[in-house]
């Protein structure tokens, strides 16, 4: 298998899911800046969507979507488990990244791409500018939402999951790109800093 990945923090959480579980594969580095992800070969071989990252696997077939592609690495190896070893266990781990992602880290992405992000993205997908404020509002919403309903010491209770991996790589970029952590939410806070200081956070930086 090799994983084709580039900048951005959705190639990052594979990558730190990668890392957490010890597997390593080759890296094809596709250069989002120069829009090669949107032209041939790779939008035409390896994902039409012209997206980051695609996972390819041995047999040439390609998965893409972060979530799919952890969960697919989750069962070529179990251990340690990342999403659960039961079907309780998944459960909590996928309700928590669903609740992440549609909260958080979805707005948030698409309040940068509308916004500082705009001149990359205006002529590659549709952009709504106006929007990016009001997108931006509800990414911090979910964040308010989740120091309210934060039980610790990991998203999904005790067990650190796809969860912790999938909001610490969008709170780390969103820190880069003018949506920074409010430091007010201290729980938060405290959890971005102990993800933050796990080996797999700089392994996949």
């Amino acid at each position: 298998m090799k994983l084709h990945t580039s900048i951005g923090p959705n190639p990052r959480v594979v990558k730190m899911f990668l890392a957490e579980k010890g597997l390593e594969m080759p890296f094809v580095k596709v250069d989002l800046m120069a829009g090669e992800n949107r032209r041939a070969p790779y939008n035409a071989e390896v994902n039409r969507a012209g997206q980051t990252p695609a996972l390819e696997l041995d047999d040439g077939g390609t998965v893409t979507e972060i979530t799919a592609i952890c969960e697919y690495l989750e069962e070529r190896q179990p251990s340690p488990p990342l999403i659960g070893a039961t079907a309780e266990e998944r459960a909590a781990a996928r309700m928590w990244t669903r609740r992440v992602d549609l909260k958080v880290c979805e707005p948030m992405a698409n309040g940068f791409r509308f916004a500082e992000g705009l001149p990359l993205f205006e002529n590659r997908m549709r952009c709504l500018p106006d929007a990016a404020p009001g997108l931006k509002a509800i990414a911090q919403d979910g964040l308010q939402w989740l120091e309210g309903e934060f039980k610790g010491p990991w998203i999904a209770g005790e067990r650190f999951t796809l969860a912790d991996i999938l909001l610490f790589a969008f709170v780390d970029f969103g820190g880069q790109v003018g949506q920074p952590l409010d430091p007010k939410y201290a729980r938060l806070t405290d959890w971005f800093a102990r993800v933050q200081a796990r080996p797999s956070a700089a392994a996949s930086a």
